[in-house]
């Protein structure tokens, strides 16, 4: 594209009414369109997410009715409107609120989950890694956990404070968001 070429906005009803591209991830972020090559699933990607969410799924049990819900499998969430941004999150916790809009035709929850969690893939760039942060938190998602499988490191990043980067020493609080809950950066990794 020229550097003259006017970017043209959509909806998440136009995004939605795409055709699917074989091979190509799309999202809608400011309300431009954004295709990427997709990243062949790892062993360590698929793995990190199974756990977190068995972590989160447990976690929920204990909270009173109404729970909200985990999702994950990059579930689409509507972040933001005009221009809207809809992302696939790796593993999302949304309110009970929230989760309690979803029917059976629902293509996407619409508004932000409490916590987003991001599993990095050997191809994600700083720059793209910055911008979905500072998206999510501008957005209303309370807790982001960055997670790098590699390095056995998480990023933790709260709206208005300076990100806490997490060892398998560490632990991950969801406190005062998602009250008790607790998961060792150990266990993440299983090291």
């Amino acid at each position: 594209m020229s550097e003259n070429a006017a970017v043209v906005l959509m909806t998440s009803e136009e995004f939605f009414a795409l055709p699917d591209v074989p091979d190509v991830r799309q999202r809608l972020f400011r309300g431009e369109l954004r295709e990427e090559p997709v990243t062949k699933r790892n062993p360590f990607h698929s793995r990190t997410t199974a756990i977190i969410s068995h972590y989160l799924w447990a976690w929920t049990l204990t909270q009173p009715h109404p729970q909200g819900e985990v999702y994950d499998g990059e579930a689409y969430f509507r972040i933001r409107r005009n221009p809207d941004t809809n992302v696939g999150i790796d593993v999302a916790y949304a309110a009970a609120d929230l989760s309690a809009t979803m029917t059976a035709k629902t293509k996407y929850l619409d508004g932000p989950p409490l916590l987003a969690v991001e599993v990095l893939s050997p191809n994600d760039t700083v720059e793209e890694v910055t911008d979905t942060v500072e998206e999510y938190l501008a957005c209303g998602v309370m807790l982001v956990w960055i997670v790098n499988p590699f390095a056995k490191v998480v990023a933790v990043h709260r709206p208005n404070v300076a990100a806490e980067f997490l060892d398998a020493s560490g632990t991950l609080v969801g406190d005062p968001e998602m009250p008790g809950l607790r998961v060792r950066v150990r266990d993440v990794f299983r090291c």
